[in-house]
């Protein structure tokens, strides 16, 4: 396990190494050896002195096994390895008071970036050729194995260790590679092995796990069980499915969506509360997206868009989140609207939310009723219980308008509480500060909803799954 403090740096490196290997198929024996010497081969490689770091973004290159050789002079086997920080260059990608603001609450660790090369020619006397007598047909299989290690490095650690932990953990991710290649060899036929980081629950550290190529999530149930077992979690929701692999800090995601932006909010000021928010990532989801214009009538679609993209992301459903028309086909599927309702402007409310979870993903969702907007405020014992214990995202829909609640700060003692509050109606780009700062995705009190207004809060539920 690579543990991943805030105060620590990960080295993160990541390359492509060509496998390749001869194999007889009428030989089961001789192609399993064939493969793990193939694999030896690599281990043998990344052992050697040919073996070069190349510090992303920075004129910097390491061989780790050639007495720590490298091409800046102040950085030895023993310097700190912070050291290695000032020679990266940083690309600022939006102006000064936005990165202030990123910085304040970027409180986890950094990460640097390191590509695998091998040098062309080494030292030393060439191995002689060697010939064999091949009598039977044979096949010649090669493959891209693409490797990718962690190495998080915290107190005392100096470069040469980091480098000494790379190279192992490098040596350790081929030899499971190599053992899944085995595991799901068909013949000739081999499944090109990826690896995957995960932080466990309640836990900085992360595992690296390797997976088959092409086989999906559902027939890996098995191997999931075992790594359950084995780190002691518990087997009522997904920890290792292929969604729920750590995303790097300084990775952006593909989609555009914003992730969990109530993580650069402050805690509110409430006397002896504790917080209950919603646990793993979602995407935030608001009017005027993906080229549909839903403002004035979309928010409970965007709320339970929200929704969604966190049972996605959290590996519950490999369904992508569902497109207004989606949520609306759905509907008419499970005989709660007419035909007619596909492609219109339609409201939807807190009940059509829950039977559209059910129809798409499976997933049940209690309803909680209140008459009038003032009740919410009584509310706080059961809304802290549903995010302590199933850590969803709540959509809540009162007169005409939907919101999605995110979490609450309650004070069991004097009963005071505020809202953590994601508001679908936003409508312009996707700027964090815009949306912290204006309020977009803020934390509210009781008097933010109207209080002669009813509600009903659709809380979805977890299915007990690994």
């Amino acid at each position: 396990m690579v543990h991943t403090e805030n105060n620590s740096l990960i080295f993160r490196l990541r390359g492509v190494l060509e496998f390749s290997c001869q194999l007889d198929s009428s030989n089961e024996t001789q192609g399993q050896s064939a493969i793990s010497k193939s694999f030896q081969t690599l281990r043998t490689r990344v052992s050697s002195e040919s073996l070069v770091f190349s510090v992303c973004s920075s004129p910097v290159l390491l061989w780790p096994n050639k007495s720590f050789h490298s091409t800046v002079e102040n950085l030895t086997e023993g310097a700190p390895y912070r050291d290695i920080q000032q020679y990266i260059e940083v690309e600022d990608g939006g102006s000064k008071k936005s990165s202030k603001k990123k910085d304040k609450k970027d409180t986890g660790p950094s990460v640097v970036n390191l590509k695998l090369l091998l040098e062309v020619t080494e030292s030393g006397d060439s191995a002689s050729l060697s010939l064999c007598t091949v009598t039977k047909p044979q096949h010649s299989l090669k493959m891209p194995v693409c490797v990718d290690c962690v190495f998080s490095a915290s107190g005392q650690d100096t470069l040469g260790s980091v480098c000494s932990g790379l190279v192992g953990s490098l040596c350790n991710q081929l030899s499971d590679m190599e053992e899944v290649v085995l595991k799901y060899r068909k013949s000739t036929s081999l499944l090109v092995p990826q690896p995957f980081h995960f932080q466990l629950p309640e836990s900085a550290g992360l595992v690296t796990v390797i997976y088959p190529a092409g086989v999906p999530d559902s027939q890996l149930l098995a191997v999931r069980e075992e790594l359950h077992e084995k780190y002691g979690l518990p087997s009522d929701r997904p920890c290792f499915r292929r969604a729920n692999a750590f995303h790097f800090p300084d990775e952006t995601y593909k989609d555009g969506y914003l992730r969990n932006p109530h993580t650069h909010l402050n805690t509110p000021n409430v006397e002896d509360a504790k917080l209950y928010v919603v646990k793993g990532v979602y995407s935030y989801h608001h009017y005027m997206q993906d080229r549909v214009d839903d403002n004035g009538w979309g928010c409970a679609y965007r709320s339970l868009q929200t929704i969604c993209s966190w049972f996605q992301q959290q590996g519950y459903t490999d369904r992508a989140v569902p497109t207004h028309t989606e949520i609306q086909l759905a509907l008419v599927d499970v005989g709660d609207k007419e035909p007619p309702f596909v492609g219109s402007r339609q409201w939807i409310g807190s009940i059509e939310v829950q039977a559209v979870l059910n129809q798409l993903l499976g997933v049940t969702s209690k309803i909680l009723f209140v008459s009038r907007g003032s009740e919410l405020a009584s509310k706080g014992r059961e809304l802290a219980n549903h995010f302590d214990t199933m850590g969803t995202p709540i959509m809540i829909g009162g007169g005409v308008l939907a919101h999605t609640i995110l979490g609450v700060a309650w004070s069991e003692i004097s009963g005071q509480i505020r809202f953590l509050i994601l508001d679908p109606h936003y409508t312009g780009g996707e700027d964090l500060q815009t949306i912290t700062e204006k309020g977009w995705c803020g934390w509210k009190g009781p008097e933010f909803w109207d209080q002669n207004a009813y509600y009903n809060l659709c809380l979805p539920q977890i299915p007990k799954t690994i």
